[in-house]
């Protein structure tokens, strides 16, 4: 593939396995980065390969030639980067891609993966006692189908060891930029960054752009009528006793029979729905960041910039500026 440099030095081999219904920027991103790099004095030699040799169309429907198989690729690797598709399990009941991605694994000095890339990893046994990240709506049936795996819903990328898996789609660039630098210094990672105009390093976690963690569907009629009740209205102020008088029963049996039903704690949900109104209020509208802690019931401006950063990792002020709107207010032109 096009970006091997001349330079002295021989060239760091990177294996893209790409297969029929990959995400398409989980494998363009990182090749992406990875080639720009070449013009800033990295050496990379890029191969993208399939399990059967033949070109793939990916989950958008778009075709992407191939060099050929896996077979044909150096005996040794520097780098295995394994994409993901939407729908996992048809990735991980392809015995043959997993076969493949095994192998290669085996002939790597280091090995990542995009989004759903993590499950084929994790099916081969590789991210086995090993910490891992996915995107954040596919974390809980990480953790549920390979419980061997540490999953963590956080974070943008996670290292352990030689695996290096990332977060959701274009996580994977931010990941690449990450080897770059490990690879061959800052001053080249920065050079591609500005480039591709992309964060060096992103701000912030997955946390700010998942919607809050959602609870099982409550059994418990006194659960039910509470949740309703917090739902309908975030804005009160309430009190565990005041919300177990509404319940008609005490606090501590409110409190047990939120863990059993739910496995939160009452002020945990309640916490969560007050948060998700704040959100909708800083996205839809300019209020004053008071108003909107006032309206979602936080009560004031620090305690909902201190539960903002506590999910989120990030601000409300940062999060309105983030999530608002695409357009920046210096690139209007009214005319």
């Amino acid at each position: 593939m096009a970006g091997v440099t001349s330079g002295t030095g021989p060239a760091h081999v990177v294996a893209v396995v790409a297969f029929d219904g990959a995400q398409l920027l989980d494998v363009t991103g990182p090749v992406e980065v990875f080639t720009t790099a070449n013009s800033h004095g990295a050496r990379y030699d890029v191969h993208l390969v399939s399990p059967t040799g033949e070109d793939i169309r990916t989950s958008s429907g778009v075709r992407l030639g191939v060099e050929g198989g896996w077979q044909e690729l150096p005996p040794r690797l520097g780098t295995l980067l394994v994409p993901g598709r939407k729908d996992w399990r048809r990735a991980v009941g392809d015995r043959g891609l997993v076969a493949e991605v095994a192998e290669l694994a085996q002939r790597s000095k280091r090995i990542a993966s995009v989004c759903a890339g993590a499950f084929l990893l994790a099916e081969t046994g590789v991210l086995n006692g090993r910490r891992a990240v996915t995107h954040w709506q596919l974390a809980r049936d990480m953790a549920t189908a390979y419980p061997q795996v540490t999953v963590e819903a956080d974070p943008i990328f996670v290292r352990d060891g030689k695996v290096i898996s990332s977060a959701g789609v274009t996580a994977g660039i931010d990941l690449s930029l990450a080897l770059v630098e490990e690879d061959y210094g800052a001053d080249i990672a920065r050079g591609v960054a500005r480039e591709l105009v992309v964060f060096m390093a992103r701000p912030g976690g997955q946390s700010q752009f998942s919607a809050r963690l959602s609870p099982p569907e409550a059994a418990h009629p006194a659960v039910r009528h509470i949740m309703d009740a917090v739902g309908a209205d975030p804005g009160t102020l309430q009190s565990l006793e005041n919300l177990a008088h509404e319940a008609g029963v005490s606090a501590r049996h409110l409190t047990r029979l939120f863990r059993t039903e739910t496995g939160m704690t009452v002020w945990q949900y309640l916490e969560s729905v007050r948060l998700e109104a704040a959100q909708a209020l800083l996205e839809a509208g300019s209020e004053a960041v008071d108003t909107v802690a006032e309206k979602s019931g936080f009560g004031s401006a620090e305690s909902m910039r201190r539960a903002f950063q506590h999910r989120m990792g990030i601000s409300p002020t940062a999060y309105r500026a983030r999530f608002r709107t695409t357009a920046s207010a210096s690139a209007l032109v009214h005319i």
